[in-house]
C-alpha cells in the first residue's frame, strides 16, 4: 500500500524537534524524505549552509543504540521491555514509539527508548533493521504495560466489538452479553483483585 504523503506530513508536524532529528533520513522511502525535509525546513532547524546528515547525526543514536542527547536512567540494567518495534530499511519510524512514550510520561512512569541495530548482512551497504524499545524499570513492568493496554489497543479492540454488535439482530443482540462472551476478561479482573484483597488480609492492612 502506497504511503499517504498527508499522513507523513502530520506524522512529521507532531514531532518535537528533537525526534523528528532522531529520524535517520537515509532510512526513509522518496515520498518519505521530502515530507521530512520540508518539515526540518520549515522549523528552520538548519542553520543556513548547515549540513543536513550532520544535524541529523548529531540527535541520533550512540554506538550503542540509546538516544544521544538522553542519558541512561540508573535502572536501565534493571529496565524491562513494554513495547517494541521493529523498523526494516526504508520505512518511516513507527509513530507508535512516540505514543508509548508520551502515555507512559503521561502517566508518571519513567521510561526510555533503546534503539538496537541488527548487524549488518556480509557485503551488504545497506542499512539493517533497528529494533525500538520502550523500556521502564523492572517493578513497573506490569502497570506500564497496562497503560499502554488501556491507551493503544483498547481502542481497536472496543470498535471491533461495536462492529459486530452493529451486525447482530435484535434478538442476537440481546442474547450477547458482554460478561458471557468475555468471561474470560471478568474473571481475570475478579482474579486479580481477590488475589490484592488477601494479600493485604494476609499482611494484617485495611482495605485502601
Amino acid at each position: 500500500m502506497p504511503l499517504d504523503p498527508e499522513y507523513l506530513r502530520q506524522h512529521y508536524a507532531s514531532l518535537s524537534d528533537d525526534s523528528l532529528l532522531e529520524i535517520d533520513r537515509g532510512d526513509l522511502v522518496e515520498i518519505a524524505q521530502r515530507c521530512y525535509d520540508d518539515e526540518v525546513e520549515k522549523r528552520q532547524l538548519l542553520s543556513p549552509g548547515g549540513d543536513f546528515e550532520q544535524a541529523v547525526s548529531e540527535s541520533h543514536t550512540t554506538a550503542h543504540g540509546r538516544h544521544a542527547h538522553d542519558d541512561p536512567p540508573d535502572w536501565l540494567d534493571e529496565g524491562s521491555e513494554v513495547y517494541g518495534a521493529t523498523i526494516l530499511p526504508g520505512l518511516v519510524v513507527a509513530p507508535e514509539i512516540d505514543q508509548a512514550r508520551a502515555s507512559l510520561e503521561a502517566e508518571g512512569i519513567p521510561c526510555f527508548v533503546d534503539i538496537l541495530e541488527d548487524p549488518p548482512e556480509p557485503g551488504s551497504s545497506s542499512r539493517p533493521a533497528s529494533r525500538w524499545r520502550v523500556l521502564v524499570p523492572g517493578d513497573l513492568n506490569l502497570h506500564a504495560s497496562s497503560v499502554l493496554e488501556r491507551d493503544m489497543l483498547n481502542t481497536g479492540f472496543v470498535n471491533g466489538w461495536k462492529h459486530h454488535l452493529e451486525m447482530l439482530s435484535d434478538e442476537d443482540l440481546r442474547e450477547t452479553r458482554p460478561e458471557v462472551v468475555f468471561c474470560g476478561l471478568y474473571d481475570r479482573i475478579a482474579r486479580v483483585v481477590r488475589a490484592y484483597k488477601d494479600e493485604l488480609s494476609r499482611r494484617g492492612i485495611p482495605s485502601p
